[in-house]
Formats: structure tokens, sequence, C-alpha cells
């Protein structure tokens, strides 16, 4: 789905059937410099069962139109204004990695608009290693290496794709290859820059649910923990030998877990 919006065109995939704005709607927001495809099978599991599902690609990323916003707090701003333009008046909202922070600040901004938040690989604060800064910054493909490295278990580096015949970590240098130059760095930089975590977490009004994996690299689970604390009302569920791209390294599992929080069918 494509719309006119803030005078770019913004793309959602809505899990192979039109947006309803009339279902419970369920909002997915990718990490940085990816976009709506890592969420390829929650969106449809969902879409098929009772939610009006929007996987959006942000500004910049995917097939969006638009320069990436720079902090996270717009981000989270963006996204509430996203929503009033579809007619969305509530929302449960699940972000992965940087959209964690997105969806956290768009719960802390957005008070009882939330239903419930999602926080798949998240953390308080996401630091970025030097080296991967230079490197997006240069858009040395090392970068893209790099994340795609860091973000996957042991598992997922010998095989082990839910659909056979399908590499993971080629997958994810091609998905990271098709950002425009600096859209790594921009992302990378919010990330990094971010420091209103426990704040945000304080104003959240809504159940929260905290996803993580077991052998995240990235955003580990016991970096997660001064967030839980922070949070009202939340709860955590670790994956094993899971690591940071849980979407596609335990898509079933993944799934499983927002439908238990969420009281799905």
């Amino acid at each position: 789905m494509e719309i006119e919006f803030e005078g770019a065109r913004v793309f959602a995939a809505t899990g192979g059937k039109p947006f309803d704005p009339n279902l419970p709607t369920l909002v997915f927001v990718h990490g940085a410099a990816m976009d709506h495809t890592v969420f390829v099978l929650q969106t449809r599991y969902f879409r098929h069962r009772g939610y009006g599902v929007l996987a959006v690609d942000l500004p910049g990323h995917g097939r969006s139109e638009g320069d990436p916003l720079r902090t996270i707090e717009e981000c989270g701003a963006w996204l509430l204004r996203y929503l009033t333009a579809l007619g969305v008046d509530k929302a449960a909202i699940a972000g992965h990695s940087m959209g964690s922070l997105i969806a956290l600040e768009a719960a802390a901004q957005g008070g009882t608009r939330l239903s419930h938040l999602m926080l798949l690989g998240t953390a308080e604060a996401m630091p970025v290693h030097p080296d991967l800064m230079a490197a997006a910054k240069a858009n040395d493909h090392l970068a893209y290496e790099l994340v795609t490295s860091w973000g996957h278990g042991r598992r997922a580096h010998f095989g082990g794709h839910a659909s056979p015949g399908l590499w993971m970590l080629g997958g994810a240098v091609r998905l990271l290859e098709r950002a425009g130059p600096g859209v790594m760095a921009n992302d990378m930089a919010a990330c990094a820059d971010y420091t209103n975590g426990l704040a945000a977490a304080a104003r959240v009004t809504c159940p929260t649910l905290l996803l993580l994996g077991s052998i995240d690299a990235m955003t580990p689970p016991k970096a997660a923990q001064s967030l839980a604390k922070a949070l009202p009302n939340a709860r955590q569920v670790v994956l094993p030998n899971v690591g940071h791209m849980m979407t596609i390294e335990a898509p079933d599992a993944t799934t499983d877990a927002l439908k238990a929080f969420l009281g799905a069918a």
C-alpha cells in the first residue's frame, strides 16, 4: 500500500490483503537500513487472523520516498502522524532493533493511542562500534557484512533458514545493499545518539513485551534489563539459541510470542 504523506510516497506491506482501519491495527517497524521485508511472515500471519497490518517502510527506506529522519524522537512522532493520516486512532506497535526504539518513542509520545507495545531485539541504548560507524559513514560494504555477521546467531551462519534453499546471511547482505548511500550511517547515528530510553519507558501506559534472543550479540538480554525495569507493565520472553534477527532466524517462535502477548487466536 502506498499513500502520499507529507510530500512523499510512503509504502507499507499489508500482509497480502488490503489494509482495513476498522480492524485492530498492528504496526511493524523495521531496524536500521532495513525495510518491511524483515516482517514478511509475521505480517501475513496476523493479517489473515483479524488484524489490519502495516509493516511500514520508514522515510528513505525500502519503497518509501524522502530523506531518512535523523533522530529516534522524530521517527516516533512521524509514525504517529502517519497513523493519524490513515485514520488509525489506536494501534499495537512492534518494532525491531532501531524500530524498537522508534516504537518506544511512539508509545511515550502517543500515550493511550497504543494498545500494546512489542520491543524485539531491544535495549535502553544502542551504542555503535566505532569500526561499524566508520564503515557506514564511508558507505563501505564492510558495514553490511558486520551487521549481518553480528546480527545472526551461530546456526544462521551455517544455514537453518525456515524456507529450504534460502540463505539468511546472503539475504541480509542483499537487503542492506538496497539501502541508499548514507542510510545506514544515518540510522546508526540515530541509535547511538538516542539517550531518552528510560525516560520514554516511564511514560508508556500500555502493556509491553520485550522479545529477546538468548545469543543476540547486538542487543543481548542483559542490555534490556534496565528498560524492562523502567516500563510500568512489561514482560520478557527470551528465545533460546536465537540472535538479533529473530524474525528471520526463528519466525515461528517470534510469531508465537507476539500472538500470545496480543491474545490472538
